[in-house]
């Protein structure tokens, strides 16, 4: 299978990737015959990409790290504990009531933290949360599930220890729980924000803070992962101003998590962009926004060219992603399917990384280049 743009489906492809609702119930099942019918409601649930099959990327498989079945629970479980703390707090975080129901909710994230931090104890494979189609409402809970993966993923490649690991992982989980007080007109904004609507957005770091320190069941350096997690090492973020080491180091590995996830992301304001580009941008960004070490271990953790992504090689050539290649991370197998004329041959597969005159020229989830 492979992964392309909606506008370029034709009616009567394969879908290659079951897609799931909200509550994680199917959609469409993986081998449905796309109809117009079918892809103009793919439109209306705002999908943009979708993996289908078709004869050039015929036995491709999507290695997933994390079940859909688990990644489903997971939202359920964030969705469900936000909404229950935030509910017992004040929209200035004064106060906390109901710290049975708030405890529980801990609970609760830490026993799903486990499960996520065994399945990517026991499946090696790199980070490729595009591997999931799933329709969502609202962007604050997948995205914490996907922060969270990300970063105990990157907490694992810095060697930290299972307490610590534990901790960045239920930090991830609450991390953006002050944005639960922001109006989702003002979060969801197609255009521009206004300069009063950026700084109730900023405010959302410090409101998370100030109700997770009052939460017994978890310890400080929890809290300040939302306190932190939009500082940058040259003291340019918020809310404090903080620099280099002044920053916890869970804040440094939430902070690359975070915008990772956020850029490869659609959002209604822009498009997602796919993990090479992503990647570029936080180094972009290294040693200014982000911490250098964390964007370096961070670059191993993710496939930069998923399977699935139709890539245009230095030479002319077109291919799409097969298989991740650790050695070399830039450097996948792909299945080579046009020459350098653009003209359709029998596919064959390339293994780039024993190629050194060869490079990526353009990666797309698009079936035409």
């Amino acid at each position: 299978m492979r992964l392309i743009t909606l506008d370029k489906c034709e009616p009567g492809i394969k879908l290659g990737k079951t897609i799931f609702n909200e509550n994680g119930n199917i959609l469409l099942a993986e081998g449905t015959e796309l109809s117009s019918g079918l892809l103009k409601q793919l439109k209306k649930y705002k999908i943009f990409t979708i993996y289908v099959e078709d004869e050039e990327s015929e036995g491709i498989e999507i290695v997933e790290a994390i079940p859909q079945e688990l990644r489903t629970e997971a939202v359920n479980v964030i969705t469900e504990g936000l909404n229950d703390i935030a509910s017992l707090s004040d929209s200035k975080g004064t106060k906390l009531r109901g710290m049975v129901r708030t405890e529980r909710a801990i609970r609760s994230f830490k026993k799903i933290f486990k499960d996520i931090l065994s399945c990517l104890s026991e499946n090696k494979a790199a980070l490729n949360l595009l591997a999931t189609t799933k329709v969502h409402d609202n962007y604050v809970y997948m995205h914490s599930v996907n922060v969270t993966i990300y970063s105990c993923q990157l907490a694992i490649a810095n060697g930290l220890p299972l307490k610590n690991i534990e901790e960045i992982g239920l930090g991830a989980m609450l991390h953006d729980l002050g944005k639960l007080y922001i109006a989702p007109e003002i979060l969801n904004k197609p255009g521009k924000l206004t300069k009063e609507e950026f700084e109730q957005v900023k405010a959302h770091s410090e409101l998370g803070f100030e109700i997770l320190r009052k939460i017994h069941e978890i310890p400080l350096t929890v809290a300040h992962c939302a306190f932190q997690h939009h500082e940058k090492i040259d003291g340019s973020g918020y809310p404090r101003g903080l620099k280099g080491d002044e920053i916890h180091k869970y804040s440094k590995i939430m902070a690359v998590a975070d915008v990772f996830d956020a850029v490869t992301s659609h959002r209604v304001y822009r498009p997602a962009m796919l993990p090479h580009t992503a990647i570029e941008l936080l180094y972009a960004g290294s040693g200014t926004h982000f911490d250098n070490r964390q964007v370096q271990l961070f670059k191993d953790c993710v496939a930069i060219y998923p399977q699935g992504v139709t890539i245009k090689l230095n030479d002319g050539r077109t291919g799409i992603v097969t298989e991740y290649n650790f050695k070399a991370v830039g450097r996948p197998i792909v299945r080579i399917i046009k020459d350098e004329n653009d003209q359709k041959i029998p596919p064959y597969e390339l293994d780039l990384s024993t190629s050194e005159n060869l490079s990526i020229g353009i990666a797309k989830a698009d079936a035409i280049l």
